[in-house]
Formats: C-alpha cells, structure tokens, sequence
C-alpha cells in the first residue's frame, strides 16, 4: 500500500515538525520533549490547561485540536500507540497556570496507565493537580452494562470540545472534569469499517474484509468488530448506526443533539454527506432537533475506509458549550 513518506522509522517525528512548521501562530514544540506540543498562545493565570493525546495515524486528533477554546497541550505517540509518560508531564507543566489540568484521553490499556503514571508525577514532582476523563463513546465495544469498558473514539472530539469551553469561561477544575464527563455520558458512537489501512513499519493492511464485504463496529485501530456481511446501501448502514445509538441512549421527541459523521481517512465527503441527509432524517423523523452537525474528516485511522456516527444529547449547559467559539488549525468555530 503505498504511502508518501522518506523513512518509516521517522514519520512521526517529520510529521510534528512539518505540522508545527504549518501552524506556528497555534502551536509550539517544547524542547524539554518533542513529542509535547502546546498552544503558542499564552493562555492567562487562573485558567484550567486541557491535555489531550494519543497514538498518531488519528489526524487531525490530537494535534488539530490545540487552540482557543480547545486543548491547550497535546501529547503525541507513535503510530497507534499511547504516548510514554514524559511528553504528557512536560506538556502539563507548561500549560498549567495554577488551575490545575485535566486529562482527556480514550479509554485503551496504554492510555490509561501512561497518562495515570504522568498524573502522579505532576503531583509529586510540582504539585499539579490533575483530573482526568476517559472516553468510552463506541457503543459497540462493550453492552451498556458494562460501559465502564468501551473504547473512546471519533466522539473525544466532543469531549474536547465542552472541556475546552468550560476552561475557557473560567471554571474550576471540578466543575470542567464535571462538563468533560458529562458530555462523554451523553454521547455514543457507532462506525463501519469497509477497507484496511496499513501502517508504514509494516506496509500490511491492518486487518482483512473481502471486496463486497463491511464490518459494523469496527475498532479505529482494527479491532474487531461486532458483525460482518455485505456491503449495503449507506441508508442501511445508517439506519443499523443510529439504530443501535439510540437503543443504548434514548433521545426523546422534542431533545437536541450535536451530530458528528466522521470519516475514518479514505472516505469521501461525498459519502460522509450522503450519510449524514440519512442521520438527520432519521433524527427529524423522530422529532430530535439537530442542534449543531459536524461531517468531515476528525478522528482518522490513516488511510482506513469507512466511518462513524456520533450523536451528542445537549442540556442547555452543553449546547452552549458546543456553541462556544473555538480556534485551532484543524477546527474553526465562530
């Protein structure tokens, strides 16, 4: 499968460089760790610091999400992979600003213990307070008895989103970890996968379908899903996404949503609005008021084909942080 790049052993240090070369007046690598990225713009005292991060080959999470209104630091992984505890501290030295600083990061065994382990030494080693909100958005990884155990995905965008509001309109740590949390339980995901990416080390596709073939629940990393069978029309595929959406959270008549049809890299924006007429008619037939929509490229798995369906319920709290303006090169919202 081919791929633009010089050599494979490097492509995640030559994509931070090129990407903060791209984006000088929003981002900044620290030299204390290459892989710590924060905003450039001083953000002032008082203010809670947003971190967020994860494995690259995601883009543009994490990286695209550094700016006003969003994350304040990112920490960057190799390909798929958690990134080591040392670029989470440095990037949570820097951006705390006597606040404290919350942690948002998707629910994966090496997410957990390196961010874990980068909290501890933020209290021990500066005194940083740090709380933290893992993502569990993908319906299909876990029955909602056990949703303690999902995995996070396209929805950290979400996520992101109402912590870097709450941040920014000055509240507390508490009450922004209370809004991260908050938006993470009122929101679910469901996605499809129709075609492999591969990763550059290996140039292999990360997991097999057969030509006509499509697989429901598919992991943003391969991981299985929960059903495969042949490729069908995209209302279909909606109907089956929003179906078991609202299954696992009821929207009753009269509610709003926030809507994010996410492509996962090679999908077309054609096909992603195609998707997302059939979600908002469901959505409408229903009586559920789509408060904002998002439909594009947000949380990616490389070159990987297909997409997924994230339905955000507002309250009057989170619809106004869904609305708050936000400023990062990946995302623009006035």
């Amino acid at each position: 499968m081919k791929k633009l790049i010089n050599n494979p052993t490097v492509v995640v240090e030559e994509m931070i460089e090129g990407y903060v070369k791209a984006y000088p007046k929003h981002v900044r690598q620290l030299e204390e760790n290459a892989r710590a990225l924060v905003t450039a713009k001083e953000t002032c005292e008082g203010k809670v610091g947003v971190l967020i991060g994860g494995g690259s080959g995601h883009e543009p999470a994490f990286m695209g999400y550094i700016g006003s209104g969003m994350a304040d630091g990112v920490a960057v992984g190799n390909i798929f992979a958690s990134p080591p505890p040392d670029p989470i501290l440095e990037a949570t030295k820097v951006i705390d600003k006597g606040e404290g600083v919350i942690y948002i990061y998707g629910n994966y065994a090496g997410d957990v213990m390196n961010f874990g382990m980068a909290a501890e030494l933020a209290d021990l080693e500066s005194g940083i307070r740090v709380g933290s909100v893992l993502v569990t958005d993908d319906v299909a990884s876990a029955p909602k008895e056990e949703k303690e155990k999902r995995r996070g995905i396209a929805g950290e965008f979400f996520v992101t989103k109402a912590a870097g509001a709450a941040a920014d309109k000055g509240y507390n740590l508490d009450d922004v970890v209370r809004v991260a949390q908050k938006a993470n339980d009122y929101m679910r995901t469901m996605g499809v996968g129709l075609t492999p990416c591969s990763l550059p080390q290996t140039g292999k596709p990360s997991f097999e379908l057969e030509e006509n073939e499509m697989e429901i629940g598919l992991g943003h990393h391969g991981e299985p899903g929960i059903e495969k069978g042949e490729l069908q029309p995209a209302d279909q595929v909606v109907d089956r996404l929003v179906h078991d959406i609202l299954a696992d959270m009821p929207i009753e008549k009269g509610e709003k949503v926030a809507v994010l049809v996410n492509g996962l890299g090679s999908t077309t924006r054609m096909e992603l609005y195609i998707m997302f007429r059939r979600v908002e008619q469901i959505l409408s037939e229903k009586g559920i008021e789509i408060h904002r929509s998002y439909v594009g490229d947000y949380s990616t798995s490389l070159e990987m084909g297909g997409a997924s369906v994230t339905i955000l319920k507002l309250d009057e709290e989170l619809a106004e942080f869904v609305d708050h303006a936000a400023d990062c090169p990946m995302y623009v919202q006035k």
